[in-house]
């Protein structure tokens, strides 16, 4: 079973019926450090495994970046909005390293969950997810300090925190790299 498959099954179980035809729905591609899978203002259509790898998804407001996600090796990432509404996404996805996926397209996802009601239950406790962390998030972001928001990241994700740069914790973060080495250098 591959990766992808693993994920949703840990999210909802699915007939093996629908396992074969997402399968057959899947692809593969790579992209090389810094490439972007998905641009400023461009449509999100896929849903992507990442099978080895990282991704961020980021937006920038006045030059200044905003990130607001880690995707690291096998989790699913996607510009959730643009993805559903299929309409211009102000988020970037860029690959942190180099990166090989497995993806779905919208399209493809659509059909089977009209084919499969296991997919279609997937599919809405996928969404549901996406929406709690990003209420998590957001509340993170305005309920809690820089120091904190640190802490809880190293605690959180200690693998992640080392494979990124100093400069996107900060980003993730919102605070200044400045800000970040005091919060660091009191540790």
């Amino acid at each position: 079973m591959n990766g992808f498959i693993e994920y949703c099954t840990r999210i909802s179980p699915l007939s093996s019926e629908a396992i074969q035809d997402l399968n057959s729905c899947f692809q593969k591609k790579s992209f090389k450090k810094d490439v972007y899978l998905l641009k400023r203002r461009g449509i999100c259509r896929n849903l992507y495994f990442i099978d080895q790898g990282m991704i961020k998804l980021f937006f920038v407001d006045e030059e200044k970046e905003f990130i607001m996600r880690f995707f690291p090796n096998g989790m699913l990432c996607t510009s959730f909005q643009s993805f559903i509404n299929q309409h211009p996404s102000k988020y970037m996805l860029q690959a942190l390293e180099p990166t090989q996926v497995t993806y779905i397209s919208r399209e493809d996802l659509e059909l089977l969950c009209q084919k499969y009601h296991c997919v279609e239950t997937f599919y809405r406790k996928l969404s549901t997810m996406v929406i709690m962390n990003m209420m998590g998030r957001v509340s993170e972001m305005l309920e809690e300090d820089a120091t904190k928001r640190y802490n809880n990241f190293v605690a959180e994700q200690p693998k992640v925190m080392q494979r990124i740069s100093l400069g996107d914790v900060a980003s993730y973060l919102g605070i200044t790299q400045v800000s970040l080495s005091r919060i660091r250098a009191k540790k």
